[in-house]
């Protein structure tokens, strides 16, 4: 696995606990990622960018999902799915990661921890996001 594929894996089973447990305490977090991360510094910087990223525009990524999935709601979504959409669409909206690269390394994510329609209901919604922020001139 490369080494950002597994920094991205590692920041989804943290947004997944923190989604279940919204009381955790975050600074496990940390501890989590340079465990994970075998002390890699320049992993955990970019752990923490995604992780730190995905946290502070939570609220604007979930209006996102919510405007294009379609007959769905953020809570009837599996949490797996939910939070690799999170981080998927963090990199699309506010990142400097190639867009086609973000939906990529969602869907591989996706297919390792989803369900059976997971990679192909992630790569949708994630493609919506990315053609309307395009449409709109900020991608």
């Amino acid at each position: 696995m490369a080494r950002r594929s597994r920094a991205r894996e590692v920041v989804l089973q943290i947004l997944y606990q923190e989604d279940l447990n919204p009381d955790a305490d975050p600074r496990l977090a940390d501890e989590f990622l340079r465990a994970r991360l075998n002390q890699d510094e320049n992993l955990i910087e970019f752990g923490r960018y995604l992780l730190v990223g995905t946290r502070e525009h939570r609220k604007k990524i979930d209006q996102q999902l919510e405007r294009f999935a379609d007959n769905w709601s953020l809570r009837r979504m599996a949490a797996t799915d939910r939070n690799l959409l999170r981080l998927g669409a963090f990199e699309i909206l506010y990142s400097n990661t190639p867009a086609r690269v973000a939906i990529n390394e969602a869907v591989e994510l996706a297919k390792r921890f989803g369900g059976k329609h997971s990679p192909q209901f992630v790569n949708g919604l994630l493609d919506r996001i990315l053609k309307s922020n395009q449409a709109e001139g900020n991608a």
